[in-house]
């Protein structure tokens, strides 16, 4: 397998669904043509093109695609949930790798209706029957240990997992989001740019307790993309001053391990994503020790905790003392979501795991501006969907 890197990155704003006058080959096309400016590359260069989404029609990657082009490439519709867009880098990587591609054009993007989420495949709100859902499992084990309410569903299963985390305070919970809402304020790109403090996210209106609207990620509109090449590509075009090596990812999904607790905890991801981080570190001969940075899904601020454990950061229960201890932030031992992540900066479902590679590319090459890790050498990004998917991306220089 020959090695892979990054050359080209770029993403839209993210904004609050209906604030902008766009469709969603607009923001593609948007995101597209900075990656592919950023590579210095035209479009007629690109030999693949996986394009992720959730909630857009059948081929509307083609669609999409289109903007960019018309030079008769394949275009592959990719949907994983909230992972949709890494596993498009994946399979980008994958085709480098192979000798199947020396330049492949990942895309993601998203446009979606106001309001929370349903319950990942039924589109209803609480009381829905989950019964043909694709994470009918999940939500059967969430209702077996804690009763169903008629907040929205996914909220639900991350704050049921937030009141199994005994020992983890509700102030701990909102120090990450205060930390993510903090470090978005640097960021153009981020939906939003309040700062808050752990005190007025406690007191926030409540949407499933111990979680309140300001730790949970809101639905956003958004694309990015990234152009990823082989070495002979970034030899024969003189990119390595622009070039970020993927040095290992891999992706997981459920084992039974994930169900047999009848835990939210599990339920949610943290097996698969310890699983994913493991085969991450052994891919790439790097361990969380080397990372600087680290852009990981914050969906709600609990699994921004139990990722810290997936990760390898701290021992299992003791990430509340680790977020409190400023170790994930400027000064401390890594930066965790120095965009502002999927709390603050926004999370359009097909678009977040490559606005994540995007940061880290930045940061990487010393581009992030006002938000910029001193001395970053080694990125990880960690991205999933429920029901399931984890993914795990390290990135260096």
């Amino acid at each position: 397998m020959g090695r892979t890197y990054i050359v080209g990155v770029g993403m839209t704003k993210f904004e609050k669904p209906e604030t902008r006058d766009w469709q969603y080959w607009d923001m593609a096309k948007e995101a597209g043509t900075a990656a592919l400016a950023d590579a210095g590359i035209p479009y007629e260069r690109v030999e693949h093109v996986p394009v992720g989404y959730c909630f857009q029609p059948s081929t509307a990657g083609q669609r999409a695609a289109y903007e960019l082009g018309l030079t008769g490439v394949p275009v592959y519709n990719v949907h994983n949930n909230c992972a949709t867009a890494s596993t498009a880098l994946m399979m980008a990587r994958q085709w480098v790798a192979g000798g199947i591609a020396d330049c492949v054009l990942a895309l993601g993007f998203e446009k979606m209706a106001r309001g929370a989420l349903g319950g990942g495949g039924s589109g209803g709100g609480g009381g829905a029957d989950f019964s043909a859902s694709p994470v009918a499992r999940h939500y059967g084990i969430m209702a077996a240990g804690h009763g169903f309410e008629m907040s929205p569903p996914t909220a639900q299963i991350f704050g049921n997992a937030a009141r199994e985390r005994y020992g983890t305070t509700e102030a701990q919970l909102a120090a990450v989001a205060a930390k993510n809402h903090r470090h978005s304020s640097r960021n153009p790109n981020a939906q939003f740019q309040d700062v808050y403090t752990v005190e007025e996210i406690l007191a926030a209106r409540t949407v499933h307790r111990p979680l309140t609207k300001l730790q949970c990620s809101p639905t956003s509109d958004g694309a990015a993309a990234a152009v990823v090449v082989s070495e002979r590509f970034v030899d024969e075009h003189g990119l390595g001053d622009r070039a970020v090596e993927i040095a290992g990812q891999a992706m997981t999904t459920d084992t039974e391990e994930s169900f047999a607790s009848g835990s939210c905890i599990d339920v949610v991801g943290r097996p698969m994503s310890r699983a994913a981080a493991r085969q991450a570190y052994e891919a790439s001969g790097l361990g969380i020790e080397d990372v600087d940075v680290i852009e990981l899904h914050d969906c709600f601020s609990v699994n921004e905790l139990l990722t810290y454990e997936a990760l390898g950061m701290c021992e299992e229960g003791a990430s509340g003392e680790l977020v409190e201890s400023g170790a994930t932030t400027y000064g401390g031992r890594w930066v965790v979501n120095p965009s502002g992540g999927l709390i603050s900066k926004g999370h359009p479902l097909g678009a977040t795991g490559l606005a994540q590679a995007a940061e880290l590319v930045w940061q990487l090459r010393g581009e992030a501006g006002a938000r910029q890790v001193p001395g970053a050498r080694v990125g990880l990004a960690h991205n999933i969907g429920l029901g399931g998917a984890a993914v795990v991306t390290l990135l260096r220089k």
